[in-house]
């Protein structure tokens, strides 16, 4: 029997430590998982979930950043190098795009590479601004001069 009571301790105690576990192995931009709209423009006050997803700014994943690009109709892939936490909240560096994306339909000059950052200093550095819970700003990014919004998932 105490064999039994200790067998069944240790995995109650093995259930209630993996939670903890799983969320260590987090990286530091978890937070920013999902979908992010805003940006390019003024927030919208009001907008339902279906909306906002059906056409996302940002996506923030654990490997890639993907924004949307005006000119263009597909998203701009950036791998995560790294992510760390900075005070106001996340600093990425990318690693160097294998191939710079092509010219889209409505590029200035044809034939030349779109920029694959979001507009700041450098092209492989992105400072993502924690503003509240569902809001955040990528503070010197001309691309992005206002705040962006998380999509709601209902």
């Amino acid at each position: 029997m105490r064999r039994i009571a200790l067998i069944a301790t240790l995995i109650l105690a093995a259930l209630h430590a993996a939670p903890a576990r799983a969320q260590a192995n987090l990286p530091p931009h978890s937070w920013l998982f999902g979908a992010w709209t805003g940006g390019l423009f003024p927030p919208p006050s009001t907008l339902s979930a279906q909306e906002c997803l059906a056409l996302p700014v940002v996506i923030f994943t654990r490997d890639l950043v993907m924004r949307a690009v005006i000119t263009d109709q597909f998203y701009t892939q950036r791998l995560v190098e790294t992510a760390r936490v900075t005070p106001e909240g996340v600093e990425f560096r990318f690693s160097a795009p294998v191939a710079t994306a092509p010219a889209g339909p409505f590029s200035l000059s044809p034939g030349a590479p779109n920029n694959v950052g979001f507009g700041c200093i450098s092209p492989d550095i992105l400072r993502v601004q924690r503003r509240t819970e569902n809001e955040i700003s990528f503070p010197g990014c001309n691309d992005f001069p206002y705040p962006l919004v998380r999509c709601s998932a209902r």
